[in-house]
């Protein structure tokens, strides 16, 4: 795809919107990684566009919509889940199921913008939205597979003095809920966890209320804040 100096704020544009082909997008994205301009004008549109995700009221969906993605999910085994007791961690809860179902939703409105990150010169391996058990966005994770990960807070939380967010994924059933970090206060922040494999889609990542310094069982034991799966970028 040719280009001159004068196309960059147009196609950069177009590349944020997802306007592009996807092999006029692959050779946009094979040719930042030589025009530095073309990364700065991609980094600029970024920007501006992201306040039309954060700010976006959100749109009630058609069951026959619901039904297609719910279609689309691993079957569970709903027998076995209704066995076992409930509690504040329990990933199963039928407010959960229709929050996730939310969060699939809301990753597709939200994924023009969630190229804007902590870290700007690596791309996320994958992207969670994290919803609250209503559907709310409250968070998204961008997870670089390289021990490193940022999570943007999209709601001001309240953080007694005693407690802490603590931000957790599930790389695998047989490792459990692994931390990833702390978030001091009630900010935006980048984490710095332990080495775990490459992130993967529909990988689970959820934040929780914790003492202050952390979970003590290096397991999530507060309640749930939000959660979400990932998503692979486009």
């Amino acid at each position: 795809m040719s280009y001159t100096r004068d196309d960059i704020p147009a196609i950069a544009d177009d590349y944020v919107l997802g306007l592009l082909d996807a092999a006029e997008a692959a050779e946009i994205e094979d040719a930042m990684e030589r025009d530095a301009e073309l990364r700065a004008a991609i980094a600029a549109s970024r920007d501006r566009f992201l306040p039309l995700d954060t700010s976006a009221e959100p749109l009630a969906a058609g069951e026959a919509l619901w039904q297609r993605i719910e279609a689309s999910l691993p079957v569970q085994n709903r027998e076995a889940s209704a066995s076992r007791p409930a509690s504040a961690n329990d990933n199963r809860r039928n407010g959960w199921r229709a929050a996730a179902l939310s969060a699939m939703a809301a990753t597709v409105v939200l994924a023009i913008g969630l190229g804007y990150s902590l870290m700007r010169t690596v791309e996320p391996v994958v992207v969670a939205v994290l919803v609250n058990e209503t559907g709310e966005v409250q968070a998204i994770v961008e997870d670089f597979g390289n021990a490193e990960a940022s999570i943007r807070l999209l709601t001001d939380f309240a953080v007694p003095e005693d407690k802490t967010i603590q931000v957790w994924t599930l790389p695998s059933r047989e490792m459990g809920p692994v931390s990833l970090g702390l978030v001091e206060g009630s900010s935006s922040t980048r984490l710095e966890g332990p080495a775990l494999p490459v992130p993967r889609g529909d990988q689970l990542y959820e934040i929780t209320l914790e003492q202050a310094g952390g979970s003590p069982t290096g397991r999530p034991t507060g309640p749930i804040l939000a959660k979400g799966l990932a998503r692979l970028p486009r």
